[in-house]
C-alpha cells in the first residue's frame, strides 16, 4: 500500500515538473501573454483540467519554484542565530539574495525569465501582489522579535509601526536594486557581463543602503520643537 502511494506522489511530482517546465519553456519562447493554458497541456502532452490540477493560475506556473524570496525575509528574522539582532539577520539575508539574484542574471535561464517577466503586464502585476505578501510576512516576523526582545536598546519605541515602515522601506530597496540589476550582465549585443563583478557591485550597494537604512532606525528621536507644546498665537 505504502509502495502504491509513493510510486502515484512520484508520478504527480513528475507530472507537475513536466507542466512547469513546459510552460516556462514556451512562456520564453512566445512570451507570457501569448501562451495558453491549451497550448502548455498540449505540448506536455497532457489534458488541461491536469494542468489545473496542480497550478490554479497561469501566473503560478510562471512564478512556481521563483518565490522563495515570499518567505525568505521573515524566515531569516525568525530563525536567527541567539544574539543576533532582527535587523542584522535581515540586513543578511537580503544582501545574500540579492547576490543570488544577479548570479541568475548571469545565465540564460535567468534571463529569459527576467525578460519575460518585464514584457507582461500581467506577471509585473502578480510580482507586486507578491512583493506585498513578502512586506507583510516580514513586518509580522519583526514585531514578533522585538517582542521577544524585550527592552533591549534596538527595540524601537513604537516596534509594529517601526516593522511596517522597516518591512516596506528595506524591501523596497531590494526591489529597487534588483530591477536597476536586470541589465548589469548584458552588454550591448546581450552577451552576458562578468558575473562575479556584477555581484561584487550590487553587494557592496545593499550593504550600504541597508547599513543605512539601519543606522536611521536606531537613531534617536530628535526632540520636539517647543518641547512638544502647541505654539501659542
Amino acid at each position: 500500500m505504502s509502495e502504491a502511494i509513493d510510486r502515484r506522489a512520484r508520478k504527480k511530482a513528475q507530472t507537475r515538473t513536466l507542466i512547469r517546465e513546459t510552460a516556462q519553456a514556451l512562456f520564453a519562447e512566445r512570451g507570457f501573454e501569448a501562451v495558453t493554458i491549451a497550448d502548455i497541456a498540449t505540448a506536455a502532452d497532457v489534458a488541461v483540467q491536469t494542468v489545473f490540477n496542480h497550478f490554479p493560475t497561469k501566473e503560478d506556473l510562471f512564478f512556481d519554484g521563483h518565490t522563495p524570496w515570499i518567505e525568505g525575509a521573515a524566515e531569516a528574522v525568525r530563525t536567527r542565530v541567539p544574539g543576533v539582532a532582527p535587523l542584522e539577520a535581515l540586513h543578511g539575508y537580503l544582501v545574500e539574495r540579492i547576490a543570488l539574484h544577479v548570479r541568475q542574471l548571469g545565465t540564460l535561464e535567468g534571463r529569459a525569465f527576467d525578460t519575460t517577466l518585464e514584457a507582461s503586464p500581467a506577471l509585473r502585476a502578480r510580482e507586486r501582489e507578491l512583493h506585498h505578501e513578502a512586506v507583510n510576512r516580514l513586518a509580522d516576523a519583526l514585531v514578533d522579535a522585538w517582542a521577544n526582545e524585550g527592552g533591549a536598546p534596538s527595540v524601537p519605541t513604537d516596534p509594529r509601526t517601526a516593522a511596517s515602515v522597516t518591512a516596506a522601506v528595506w524591501l523596497a530597496a531590494v526591489r529597487t536594486l534588483i530591477v536597476q540589476n536586470r541589465r548589469v550582465l548584458s552588454g550591448p549585443a546581450g552577451a552576458p557581463a562578468d558575473t562575479e563583478e556584477g555581484v561584487a557591485v550590487a553587494c557592496m550597494v545593499a550593504h550600504q543602503v541597508f547599513t543605512g537604512l539601519g543606522s536611521a532606525l536606531s537613531a534617536p528621536a530628535p526632540a520636539p520643537a517647543n518641547g512638544g507644546l502647541r505654539p501659542t498665537g
